[in-house]
């Protein structure tokens, strides 16, 4: 039987989480030994699986990237290969490639307390390997890689055309001179409908069952461009990266507190750039307040562009049945169709279906709850990366690495061997995601609760969590030590 292969740390998932995760151990604990476990055969997560036209950030590439390796030049919204280019140049960088294992799908984790060890189990083409390590990291997103949402749609079947969700899109589909219906309204319709239009689709129609907040944003960033000039890469991209996340908080917060006022400039911004006459409030007018779910960010007002020009267009509806050709609608009307893409959402995952047990005790995500975003009540050594829903992923991403080091580095100089959260049952709780997205809504029942106070409380403000995870106590009385 082959020994168990022993590393430091373990981390899941080789995704912009997961190498940036491993390159901050390189980095700022030099001599710690880790492994990376990616289920698929090639490094990128997200930026690898979604390969359809037009797939690009839905946030600023300047709070996308790390903090620690510039983001190089001034576009804004980077398309996926570029994105996808820049986590594998971090990779090679830093070394971290040749700590990536591929082909290993992590199934469970066992935490053992008189070793305090990780037993991690992972099916490797038909086989079992066994990896121990002193602390896991779940750095794999909180989606399901399978499979992406679809509802059930009266009539599918019947359709002779071709149904394609986006997140297994065919690299052999071919729909120039076809007419497409994007089915949804979310980033990744407002991304493909233009995208396909300019590809040469015939005619590109945006279904959507009701409106999302479209905000056009520079593609390139002035500032950015003009900073590099006088000062260099680096100073730049921290420069324009602060100014960034300033702007975002900015916009949240004025959200937040003066919903109408914002609607009220998204509204008037929409007008300028849609044809005169056009009824907006019809389909650009989300019946929510601005940030009860995410905005979504066009490059240069490209959708309302394919608008203007004609090459797309916009209907709010619902789907009564798909016929032979096409969509029947709730209104009576009717709209034809040689492709329909579903780009109807995700589904969540908690940390990739990886069953977790604790001293042979299943640990059920839904009855922990989370410290600080990014640990589990009961459970020892473990953290997970997630990113916030109102800002770049990555800024809490990074947040997160840091503070792993230090608890890895506290570890290291008193000699502790495990570390946990534990709770406290006065502390009121709540979900752990205060979002109204269709994705969150679906599955958040399964996944880990927030409190009502902090260190369990998740804070959406990366200022806040900056100053708090790089600051406070690892002696709060919530980490014991042992």
């Amino acid at each position: 039987m082959t020994k168990a292969e022993h590393v430091d740390v373990l981390i899941i998932g080789a995704g912009l989480s997961g190498i940036g995760a491993a390159a901050h151990l390189v980095k700022d604990l030099p001599g710690t030994t880790y492994a990376v476990l990616e289920r698929r055969e090639a490094s990128g997560g997200t930026w690898d699986l979604f390969r359809y036209p037009g797939v690009r950030s839905d946030s600023d590439m300047h709070t996308l990237g790390y903090r620690f390796r510039p983001w190089r030049g001034h576009v804004a919204l980077a398309d996926g290969q570029s994105i996808l280019d820049y986590v594998r140049d971090t990779a090679r960088e830093y070394g971290v490639d040749e700590h990536v294992r591929y082909g290993h799908h992590v199934v469970s984790a066992a935490w053992d307390s008189l070793t305090a060890r990780w037993t991690v189990t992972s099916e490797v083409a038909g086989e079992t390997r066994t990896t121990t390590t002193d602390f896991l990291w779940a750095c794999s997103g909180y989606y399901d890689y399978d499979e992406g949402y679809t509802p059930h749609f009266e009539g599918q079947d019947r359709f002779r055309g071709q149904v394609v969700h986006p997140q297994h899109w065919p690299a052999d589909l071919d729909y120039a001179g076809k007419r497409v219906v994007v089915v949804g309204s979310g980033a990744t319709a407002v991304t493909l409908v233009p995208a396909m239009a300019a590809a040469g689709a015939a005619h590109v129609t945006m279904l959507q069952r009701s409106p999302t907040y479209v905000i056009s944003v520079p593609g390139k960033d002035a500032v950015k461009k003009r900073l590099t000039q006088l000062v260099g890469e680096r100073k730049s991209y921290a420069v324009t990266r602060w100014k960034n996340i300033a702007l975002q908080s900015a916009l949240y917060r004025v959200s937040r507190r003066r919903p109408d006022l914002v609607r009220k400039v998204v509204r008037t911004t929409n007008v300028a750039q849609l044809p005169p006459g056009y009824a907006v409030d019809t389909h650009f007018k989300p019946a929510y307040d601005p940030w009860d779910q995410r905005m979504c960010l066009v490059p240069d007002g490209d959708l309302f562009t394919a608008i203007r020009n004609g090459s797309a267009s916009v209907v709010t509806d619902r789907i009564a049945t798909f016929t032979e050709t096409g969509l029947d609608l709730a209104s009576g009307d009717r709209l034809e169709a040689d492709v329909v893409v579903t780009a109807t959402g995700l589904n969540l995952q908690v940390f990739g279906g990886t069953e977790l047990t604790v001293d042979g005790e299943t640990v059920k995500p839904h009855e922990t709850m989370a410290y600080r975003a990014m640990m589990l009540s009961g459970v020892p050594n473990f953290a997970f990366t997630i990113g916030y829903t109102n800002a770049s992923w990555t800024l809490k991403a990074d947040l997160v690495a840091e503070y792993v080091v230090r608890l890895l580095t506290r570890m290291r100089s008193t000699g502790s061997r495990a570390v946990v959260p534990v709770r406290d049952e006065s502390v009121a709780e709540v979900p752990l995601m205060d979002f109204d997205s269709g994705y969150v809504q679906r599955l958040v029942h399964t996944l880990p609760r927030q409190g009502t106070e902090a260190p369990w409380s998740l804070r959406q403000n990366y200022l806040y969590d900056a100053l708090a995870i790089r600051t406070a106590s690892l002696d709060d009385g919530v980490l014991h030590w042992r």
